[in-house]
């Protein structure tokens, strides 16, 4: 549904939010992501020539979030990549597959595409920075002692 491309580039940006105003350079994000540097270049020079991030060259350069773009739905992130996303494709490849002449799976891949759709439009670029990219595990509040939760 979404290419490894696309998925890269929200692990970029994700690791980018993370870590606001401050120029990154490509090995050191190509190291915290897992993303490969060859790959990693491709896909900032494609996020660069759309203004979602901005890069310098030289000492002290590097990559960092563009301003505003924290505010951009990762549904334009993906389609830079992926182009448009179509339309409820049927599971099956049924030519015609509608709710007049469903395939089996049609109810359920609807409600699905329908959830998908509605997440990539509403998720934003700057909610990606909730992710601890470092080790592929969400952030989680830690636990005091007395087991209450803290930030």
């Amino acid at each position: 549904m979404i290419s490894k491309t696309a998925r890269y580039a929200l692990r970029i940006l994700g690791y980018l939010v993370e870590r606001p105003g401050e120029r990154i350079q490509g090995d050191q994000i190509a190291l915290a992501t897992g993303v490969p540097s060859n790959y990693l270049s491709k896909i900032l020079n494609q996020l660069r020539k759309q203004r979602i991030v901005e890069s310098q060259k030289g000492w002290g350069g590097g990559f960092v979030l563009a301003p505003r773009s924290g505010r951009i739905p990762i549904l334009d992130v993906v389609e830079l990549f992926d182009g448009r996303i179509p339309q409820r494709e049927c599971v099956f490849n049924l030519g015609l597959c509608d709710a007049s002449h469903p395939c089996p799976l049609h109810d359920h891949w609807a409600q699905i595409s329908t959830q998908l759709d509605g997440m990539l439009r509403t998720v934003t670029v700057g909610e990606l920075g909730t992710v601890n990219l470092e080790n592929g595990a969400q952030k989680r509040p830690r636990r005091k002692a007395n087991g209450t939760r803290s930030r």
